[in-house]
């Protein structure tokens, strides 16, 4: 891997305030398409994105925790993600329907909602794990807060994680 101290030493001529503005430049474009796969539905996309934001970023022992607070690690992460975009409305445990949500998302420009269940697979079984929260999601009727907020299309993502492992899964709007 090149660091950006490699380019430097290569470019005499090369300033490291142009290595940080293009790697942030590419970061935010990286960002911007993550969360636009959310509203596209493109979970395979969200999928390869945050497995490889966890590959390069987390070790195994962030999750050194008991088994109920792994999942709040994970919740954590994407919520620093999402509540990156200017003009979305990121809601973090939020009241909706019979229970709270882990993470609401409300994107009034086009009223367009986005309810997110996060669970940590204790047993490596990530889709399991993602069926699980999509359940949890139709059985808590998560979507009603974003519906009484005026959002006329809602979409449910389950999100299983484990280790440095994640898997989406899209569920019915």
């Amino acid at each position: 891997m090149i660091s950006h101290c490699d380019n430097l030493r290569a470019d005499p001529n090369a300033r490291p305030e142009d290595y940080w503005s293009n790697t942030s430049g590419n970061d935010r474009k990286t960002l911007d398409k993550f969360c636009s796969a959310f509203l596209n539905g493109d979970t395979a996309f969200i999928e390869e994105i945050f497995n490889d934001y966890l590959w390069n970023t987390i070790s195994i022992r962030d999750t050194a925790a008991q088994k109920e607070r792994k999942e709040n690690f994970y919740h954590g992460l994407l919520l620093g993600l999402l509540g990156f975009q200017d003009e979305w409305l990121v809601k973090s445990n939020a009241e909706s329907g019979i229970g709270f949500s882990d993470i609401l998302v409300e994107i009034r420009r086009n009223r367009i909602g986005i309810v997110i269940e996060m669970k940590y697979a204790e047993d490596g079984n990530l889709e399991k794990a993602c069926q699980k929260a999509l359940q949890q999601i139709k059985d808590k009727k998560y979507e009603a807060r974003l519906k009484e907020d005026g959002m006329r299309n809602v979409m449910k993502y389950g999100i299983a994680c484990y280790k440095k492992e994640c898997k989406v899964e899209k569920g019915e709007a």
